[in-house]
């Protein structure tokens, strides 16, 4: 393995509420579960991503929020933080970073921040999965200025479908003045009920969308109260109740996009 097979990948959808950072936290142990090594940097100001797998920043700690600011003062290994779970580490997040967007403003090269401080990461990574805030910002645009891939999750719901427009605009701009290299891995349908006629319906739209479809994973992620009780004891779901649903689809997942190898 080496820097330049690493997968990166930025889990990301311009609506919140859509399962990103549940599928950053699920998916990522599964990789691991899977034999991979696996980073997590979580890039939202919210930080569910960093207590998701039991971890918390201390006043006084370094976060990513620190290497956004002044990523000369700062090298990005000091920052990458083992898990409980051999395989998995983080690269935490704190709510301070929710004022890099004010601070930044002025700063020539902005939006390139996040790749500049990740080039210099010295341990290697199978993948390195990116949490994204709810909403197109500075901090999404550095997401996606350092990934080479977007998996996107899209809750079956309609705001959500109705969201994904938008969101495949922001890619493709990006795409086109700045990350060439970028490219969507796929979408990932979440919180499916097949007892509901609603979810069935928007999964049957993104199956029947001239753009979505040939992208969506065959691989469903099912409503699972499971994953949210997992979520609240800072524990992947698979690491909680490995025979839940939740486990089980995310494991399922983790295998296809394996399976389906960069696109």
């Amino acid at each position: 393995m080496n820097a330049n097979t690493t997968r990166v990948i930025a889990v990301a959808n311009e609506k919140g509420g859509v399962g990103k950072t549940v599928t950053v936290i699920n998916l990522g142990a599964a990789l691991v579960r899977e034999g991979k090594q696996v980073l997590i940097i979580d890039m939202d100001p919210q930080a569910n991503a960093t207590k998701g797998v039991g971890f918390e920043v201390e006043d006084g700690q370094l976060s990513i929020y620190d290497l956004i600011k002044e990523p000369d003062a700062h090298q990005v290994d000091d920052l990458v933080a083992s898990t409980q779970w051999e395989g998995l580490y983080l690269i935490p997040s704190h709510v301070d970073l929710a004022g890099a967007e004010i601070e930044l403003v002025d700063v020539e090269g902005r939006e390139n921040r996040l790749r500049k401080v990740c080039k210099n990461l010295s341990k290697n990574f199978d993948y390195i999965l990116l949490d994204t805030p709810p909403s197109l910002s500075l901090l999404t645009v550095n997401v996606m200025v350092y990934a080479r891939e977007v998996l996107v999750p899209c809750q079956t719901q309609p705001y959500a479908y109705a969201a994904l427009e938008e969101l495949f605009d922001t890619i493709e701009a990006i795409n086109e003045e700045i990350n060439p290299n970028l490219r969507v891995t796929g979408i990932v349908a979440t919180f499916f009920d097949k007892r509901t006629r609603i979810s069935q319906n928007i999964f049957e739209k993104l199956k029947d969308n001239e753009k979505y479809g040939p992208l969506l994973f065959d691989t469903v992620i099912r409503t699972n109260t499971t994953i949210a009780e997992s979520a609240e004891v800072g524990k992947p779901v698979l690491f909680y109740r490995s025979g839940s649903y939740g486990a089980k689809d995310y494991l399922k997942l983790a295998r296809e996009l394996i399976d389906k190898g960069a696109p």
